[in-house]
């Protein structure tokens, strides 16, 4: 079976992690985010783990800190997907939210890109990364409108990536 690489992008909430779940019912999928070592120093700084407009701006300026001082988000994706291709899974999912980081690795790797939209959910604006979710051409734009259309979506998708 082909492995495949998917970029999945979505305002928080809009269900990102529940079609990762879903995928998982028909592949072997694994899941990693831009900001997996950013969280991880954030958490070193005092972020408890919450998701307030202030955490998320926070978290978003750490990235681009990080970016800009050794482009440390990056790499470490790089380096997730250096694993994943020695694995024994078939769908890498990468939660990333920066068009522009989106674009850095779709010339890097063979990918396909996600949009997930959730209509009843707000945009989250409080920050450059969230606030820019829409500014890219995704490959697929998912509208989450119940779990059972969002399960008969995700077995499509991984039929259509994986052939």
């Amino acid at each position: 079976m082909k492995k495949q690489i998917i970029i999945l992008n979505g305002t928080g909430g809009s269900g990102k992690d529940t079609f990762i779940n879903l995928c998982s019912k028909y592949a072997s999928c694994m899941s990693i985010s831009s900001v997996d070592k950013v969280y991880e120093a954030a958490s070193l700084m005092g972020w408890t783990g919450t998701k307030t407009d202030k955490d998320r701006k926070f978290l978003a300026d750490l990235k681009d800190l990080s970016t800009a001082y050794n482009d440390m988000p990056f790499e470490e994706i790089k380096k997730k997907i250096e694993g994943f291709e020695k694995s024994n899974y078939d769908v890498l999912f990468v939660k990333l939210r920066e068009p522009e980081e989106i674009k850095r690795l779709a010339l890097l790797y063979d990918v396909k890109t996600v949009l997930i939209k959730r209509k009843d959910h707000k945009i989250i604006t409080s920050n450059r990364a969230d606030a820019k979710v829409e500014n890219y051409n995704y490959d697929y734009v998912i509208e989450n409108n119940s779990l059972s259309k969002l399960d008969c979506i995700a077995k499509k998708l991984i039929d259509e990536v994986l052939k």
